[in-house]
């Protein structure tokens, strides 16, 4: 028999952290990161429990969920009531575009006491579009085509001395190609693309030959063509921030911590499973820049997060909660966005991801207390 959830907890906010079935394990996800969001409920008052999309019967008084017992270091299977908010961490793109998932995810976003937030993965190529409609918003994005044919390659290479080509429904930076114009006049082309097997390189003496190697990825899965940036650096190796912005307890974006990652020295990217380091921000922009100018980019970065967090809620249409932004400067202290994902990773900085818990409850009860005036505004 299933336990129950205790009568005491009735008048708490609960959280259900939705996500997907395992056969072996019951759920899926990264297991660490919802065992922190818990224990941080019991730290707020709000309950947090890990159901799944079959688990997750609105119609019902109580549903099945998962909570974590530190004790034994144990999950609990038992029974909870509905949630009040529902927060998305559904692990994998192709989970989310089940139909039956979108069925559920639907049904939370039109119930009338309950809230989600996050509801899907951002598409690289619609982030493009929502911030380019801006006037606040388009100066950060770099030239963006989507890459349906191969006339804007040729057009950009002209342009600039690289450009890349990102999946837009890519993670973690696979499937990246970066493309050069070389000096050599054997070899005039080279790509490099980052695979499972780590970074390849091939060079090639015509544009066909290059433009043949991009159709063999380009065919299977679609693809944005971008204007390569000329970023700020540390031992010629360039760098970027991850911005944390999230809303507080009145509803308001607000930035969370900034990081930084330095690409390993084989990378295209600066993403950390691809070889890229964690760095302190501010040390980084000190040793490329100096201790005035780094000030004036860290308050201009967290103004810009923030205007561009506004402008993609809104190109959304859908309630966002919090998102991780990739953000570039150039050697002319100009910022660039680069990529925003509405299911952040969990940050390595340990005041950064204090801070990231705290605001998520915070939100998260500001959600409820709202429920009954609509939508929260940000």
């Amino acid at each position: 028999m299933i336990p129950a959830i205790s009568d005491n907890d009735q008048s708490s906010v609960v959280m259900a952290i939705l996500t997907m079935d395992d056969t072996d394990r019951g759920f899926r996800g990264n297991r660490s990161n919802f065992i922190d969001i818990i224990e941080a409920g019991k730290q707020s008052k709000v309950i947090v429990y890990v159901t799944t999309s079959s688990h997750l019967k609105l119609q019902a008084k109580k549903i099945i969920g998962y909570t974590y017992n530190s004790d034994n270091k144990m999950w609990d299977r038992r029974y909870f009531r509905l949630p009040d908010v529902v927060y998305n961490r559904i692990p994998f793109r192709e989970d989310e575009w089940i139909p039956e998932v979108q069925g559920k995810i639907e049904e939370c976003m039109n119930h009338p006491h309950i809230r989600l937030f996050n509801s899907s993965f951002f598409n690289k190529w619609s982030l493009f579009k929502w911030l380019s409609k801006s006037k606040r918003t388009r100066r950060f994005v770099p030239i963006t085509r989507k890459y349906k044919n191969e006339i804007y390659l040729t057009t950009l290479l002209r342009q600039f001395p690289f450009l890349y080509l990102k999946p837009e429904k890519g993670k973690a930076g696979m499937g990246i190609m970066r493309i050069r114009r070389t000096p050599n006049r054997k070899l005039r082309y080279s790509i490099e693309v980052q695979e499972k097997t780590g970074n390849h390189v091939y060079r090639y003496a015509t544009l066909a030959q290059l433009k043949g190697k991009i159709r063999e990825y380009t065919e299977q899965e679609d693809y944005i063509v971008q204007q390569g940036i000329q970023l700020a650096h540390l031992y010629k190796r360039p760098f970027d921030l991850r911005v944390l912005v999230q809303k507080n307890n009145k509803g308001k974006w607000s930035i969370s911590g900034i990081g930084a990652r330095l690409a390993g020295e084989m990378s295209i990217t600066t993403h950390v499973p691809r070889g890229g380091s964690i760095e302190d921000p501010r040390r980084l922009l000190v040793a490329s820049f100096n201790p005035t100018k780094a000030r004036r980019i860290m308050g201009g970065v967290k103004r810009t997060a923030i205007v561009i967090a506004k402008q993609i809620e809104r190109g959304s249409e859908t309630e966002l909660g919090e998102l991780s932004l990739d953000l570039g400067v150039d050697k002319f202290e100009k910022l660039w966005f680069f990529e925003a994902n509405s299911k952040p990773m969990k940050f390595d900085e340990p005041h950064i991801r204090k801070k990231s818990l705290e605001q998520l409850m915070q939100y998260c009860s500001f959600l409820v207390k709202k429920r009954a005036g609509g939508k929260a505004k940000s």
